[in-house]
């Protein structure tokens, strides 16, 4: 007798509940009525588990790796919503410009001039947000806090790309929280959208931050997509 898929992946539907009540009440504690996203983060995640997840409501998807994400694409049903969230090489970009929604790992000039050069081939528009490397971390990606309103003004010169936000991966602080580094990309992002509030060329709406173990804080401190991988879709070995 075949197993059913709700039979399969009662583990991944069990999670989806309980995430979901997570943000709500994340959601409730910071007094908060928008919107926050639940991203499922689908690296080495077999298609037939984000499918099942798919139709219980995690319609949103982020990829980190080209290749595997090529690999998997037609394997997916159910019309999901994809971003590229892992880092992305300009050789690489002509592969996904016409297959994703929007990308968060935009973090050069020189990368937002060949997706905007990519877009423009495609005929599209691609929404983007700025990786800031909100703890200065040499082993991450991103700008440099400072440098985002020079690249959020030239990105805006560009007709094929648009500014949605922006993107972090902060480190553990050492009282084993990101809090610190949340409160400042908060702060980036208000600013962000302040400044460029009367300017048709930008929609600043989105802050991307919080994974499976802080996402909870990221919501507090205004997150509007929180990336989740492990705890919904059980641990894995990223080395595969």
């Amino acid at each position: 007798m075949k197993e059913r898929s709700s039979d399969k992946f009662s583990d991944v539907e069990d999670n989806i509940k309980r995430i979901t009540e997570n943000i709500e009440n994340a959601k409730l504690r910071a007094g908060r009525t928008d919107t926050v996203r639940l991203m499922g983060v689908t690296k080495t995640v077999d298609p037939e588990k984000v499918n099942f997840s798919v139709s219980r409501g995690v319609t949103l998807l982020g990829e980190n790796r080209v290749q595997e994400f090529l690999d998997k694409r037609d394997r997916y049903v159910g019309d999901p919503e994809i971003h590229f969230i892992g880092g992305l090489q300009t050789n690489k970009v002509k592969y996904i410009i016409d297959k994703v929604k929007m990308i968060h790992s935009a973090d050069s000039e020189h990368l937002i001039a060949e997706i905007n050069k990519r877009a423009a081939g495609a005929g599209l528009r691609m929404d983007i947000l700025i990786e800031v490397n909100i703890g200065g971390e040499e082993s991450k990606s991103g700008i440099k806090p400072e440098m985002l309103d020079e690249l959020a003004y030239k990105t805006a010169e560009l007709e094929n790309v648009r500014l949605r936000g922006l993107m972090a991966i902060p480190p553990v602080d050492v009282d084993g929280s990101s809090d610190r580094y949340f409160a400042q990309m908060q702060r980036l992002y208000s600013d962000l959208k302040e400044k460029t509030k009367d300017d048709g060329r930008f929609m600043i709406d989105t802050l991307s931050m919080g994974m499976s173990g802080d996402y909870e804080h990221a919501i507090m401190h205004g997150s509007t997509i929180v990336r989740i991988g492990s705890v919904l879709y059980g641990y894995r070995n990223y080395n595969t």
